[in-house]
């Protein structure tokens, strides 16, 4: 399991920001019997080796397809920072190795991410405990019309009071926005009631008749999207 902290250091240069938007996430998936021992040692990983631009937050992933996994971030850092880190060191590997990966499987997904705040209602640092990931893949050549509909969302958000944080994809497979939606009031603001629903704000804030406007050019743009719901795991995390 060499990979998952190698490539941590395989990061092109791509920019020379020293914007601290950048994040890099793995996804684990501990054997079934072997739950108990890899938190163990992911915690005391994380708390001696990862601190400063390399924190780890760590997420248990709790519905969807990698439902039983962990979300790790790592971050944010800055492209120029990630790019002089360095080597990880023998000790740091050899207890991620020896201590860590030999209770997990080998389905890992590794993946780097920029924060876009002109399309986020939250500050990035602004973190809650439960989470709702939603993955919205584009057409191909339509990554311009799926990002136009993510920034006409943003007023509708602001207005209902959502936090949602949103990402796009670098270097990491095929195009993707991720918008995180931070359920600073807990699994309560998914009931009926908590918000007037989607359909009837985005009329609201567009007029009458524009939310089939939006579904018809969502169709136009967008592959494919699908949603989970993640719980922040202070215990396994960098203190």
């Amino acid at each position: 399991m060499k990979k998952i902290l190698f490539m941590l250091l395989l990061i092109p240069v791509l920019g020379i920001g020293q914007t601290k938007n950048v994040i890099s996430t793995t996804r684990v998936f501990p054997k079934a019997d072997k739950v108990l021992d890899f938190e163990k040692a992911l915690a005391a990983h994380a708390q001696k080796y990862h601190s400063g631009d390399w924190s780890w937050r760590v997420y248990e992933i709790q519905s969807g397809p990698d439902a039983g996994g962990y979300h790790i971030v790592e971050g944010p850092s800055s492209w120029n920072v990630l790019d002089s880190r360095g080597d990880l060191g023998t000790e740091h590997l050899n207890d991620w190795n020896k201590n860590v990966a030999i209770h997990l499987t080998d389905k890992v997904e590794e993946s780097y991410s920029v924060y876009v705040d002109s399309l986020s209602t939250v500050a990035l640092g602004n973190y809650s405990d439960k989470i709702i990931v939603s993955h919205l893949y584009p057409k191909p050549g339509m990554i311009t019309g799926a990002t136009d509909l993510v920034k006409k969302l943003k007023k509708v958000w602001a207005d209902g009071n959502e936090n949602v944080a949103v990402y796009q994809s670098v270097v990491s497979g095929e195009p993707q926005i991720a918008t995180v939606t931070r359920l600073k009031d807990g699994l309560k603001e998914l009931a009926d009631g908590y918000r007037k629903p989607m359909a009837e704000r985005y009329n609201t804030a567009y007029g009458a008749g524009s939310w089939d406007a939006y579904l018809a050019d969502y169709s136009k743009y967008v592959e494919r999207r699908w949603s989970e719901l993640l719980v922040y795991r202070p215990d396994l995390s960098s203190k």
